[in-house]
């Protein structure tokens, strides 16, 4: 069986394995920005999930599938915030401790959501690739579970269980538009599209500000790229050594778009303007590269994935500006 016919396999399982504690998120067709831009477009709501991001379904996916023992030992994971929450909150509800190992450069909201869902955290003074090598050490040495925001198969059957939900409620779309980090969401969301939609157009969206995956699929290696300070903290980092995400990703991504600071901070506006919906950074990126492309799109049907809401009120301020 191919990685991506394995993939697709374990979506489908989780699709329906995964209700009702995992919420089925809206994919609404924006009338004003539809006629704005001259396409049908659709927004995926991803936002409106539990603890406001997709992660939540990777990470009540991997809890469900842990074996007995496993759950009682609890798990380590790392994350700079969506992951670490998801993770958090699924754990509490299968009664699982958890361990969140955090850059300490995160943002302090959502480390405060991560222990308000009653994980422990554990912050490092280290770049976010560092902290994640660092939790999986950890791990290791202790004979516990580690849990990768993306380089782990049963999370990123989670993540595709959105590709299930789109195509349930438009069956034709031509394409999606997905931020992509460590490319779990994108990976997730790509093998179920391949496998029921070919004809749909994978679109990944990165800041240019951290471009990890796409200095990657474009020198056909895993390479590490500087990285520098981006609204979009949910994308950021580089990736681990011999990451599964990365020839999914080959195999996946049909179009890479990169896009500025400013255009971030203009798809967020867009979007609190037209939709009054406050999305994080990493929302902002999809969003943004497709305004920067809609050009191409005129007359298509064409979906965002809006990823994620926990953001600084600092940032929401200063992208709105």
């Amino acid at each position: 069986m191919s990685q991506l016919l394995k993939l697709f396999t374990a979506s489908q399982e989780a699709h329906t394995a995964l209700r009702p504690q995992v919420r089925k998120t809206p994919l609404d067709r924006s009338h004003m920005l539809s006629t704005l831009y001259g396409c049908d477009l659709f927004l995926k709501g991803e936002h409106l999930q539990h603890t406001g991001s997709f992660k939540f379904r990777g990470a009540s996916n991997k809890i469900r599938l842990l074996t007995p023992e496993q759950k009682a030992q609890g798990v380590i994971t790392a994350s700079s915030g969506n992951h670490g929450q998801g993770m958090a909150l699924a754990g509490a509800m299968a009664g699982v401790p958890v361990t969140v190992f955090v850059p300490a450069t995160a943002s302090p909201l959502k480390i405060d959501a991560i222990r308000a869902y009653g994980a422990t955290v554990n912050m490092i003074e280290k770049d976010a690739l560092s902290v994640e090598l660092e939790a999986a050490e950890t791990a290791a040495r202790e004979g516990i579970t580690f849990v990768s925001p993306y380089n782990d198969e049963d999370v990123i059957a989670g993540q595709g269980t959105i590709a299930f939900e789109m195509l349930e409620t438009e069956p034709k779309l031509d394409a999606v538009f997905v931020a992509v980090g460590g490319g779990g969401l994108i990976s997730g969301i790509g093998a179920v599209m391949k496998h029921l939609s070919p004809e749909t157009r994978i679109v990944a969206c990165w800041p240019e500000a951290s471009v990890a995956m796409y200095a990657s699929l474009q020198a056909g290696e895993i390479v590490e790229p500087e990285e520098h300070d981006t609204l979009s903290d949910g994308t950021a980092g580089g990736l681990e050594p011999g990451t599964i995400t990365f020839p999914l990703c080959q195999a996946v991504v049909d179009d890479c778009v990169l896009v500025s600071e400013e255009e971030i901070k203009a798809a967020m506006k867009t979007l609190a303007r037209y939709e009054r919906w406050m999305v994080e950074g990493a929302a902002g990126v999809a969003m943004a590269a497709f305004m920067q492309q809609a050009e191409q799109w005129r007359g298509k049907r064409v979906a965002v994935v809006l990823c994620g809401k926990n953001i600084t009120l600092e940032k929401f301020t200063g992208a709105v500006k």
